[in-house]
C-alpha cells in the first residue's frame, strides 16, 4: 500500500473544524454525528465531482465524473462518509473521500467537500 503525504497544517481550517463540526463531540459516534450534520447543512445538490482515488469498495476508478445528488443515509455514515451519485439510471453510495468537487460547485460545498478531505487526509477518522 502507497502511503500518501499528509497535507500541511491549516490552522484556520482546524479552528472552524473545532469549533463548528466536532465542538462538544466526546466519542467517535459523536464525531461522525457532527460530520453528518455539518456535511448535510453545508453542501448544496447536485453538484459535479471527479474521482479522485480507486477505491475497492467503489465502482469509480480515477478520472470519472459523477453528478453528487445527495449525502449518504445516516446509517451508513457511522464510520464514513457517503454520498449518494447518479450512477447507470440509479443511485449508488460512494465514499466522499474518494471524490474531489469540480465545475460551477457553490463555495460553501467546496469548503465542506474539502474540509472532510482535509480530515481524512490527516489520518483523523470517527
Amino acid at each position: 500500500m502507497t502511503r500518501r503525504r499528509r497535507p500541511s497544517p491549516e490552522p484556520d481550517r482546524d479552528n472552524r473544524i473545532a469549533m463548528e463540526i466536532v465542538v462538544d463531540c466526546y466519542d467517535e459516534t459523536e464525531v461522525a454525528m457532527g460530520w453528518y450534520c455539518y456535511l448535510q447543512d453545508a453542501l448544496s445538490f447536485p453538484f459535479a465531482a471527479v474521482c479522485k482515488i480507486k477505491r475497492a469498495i467503489s465502482p469509480l476508478t480515477v478520472g470519472d465524473e459523477v453528478d453528487v445528488v445527495d449525502i449518504g443515509p445516516e446509517e451508513e455514515c457511522a464510520r464514513e462518509i457517503f454520498v449518494s451519485i447518479k450512477w447507470n439510471d440509479s443511485k449508488l453510495a460512494v465514499p466522499l473521500a474518494q471524490l474531489k468537487v469540480c465545475g460551477d460547485t457553490d463555495d460553501q460545498s467546496t469548503e465542506a467537500v474539502e474540509d472532510w478531505l482535509y480530515w481524512v487526509e490527516q489520518g483523523r477518522e470517527f
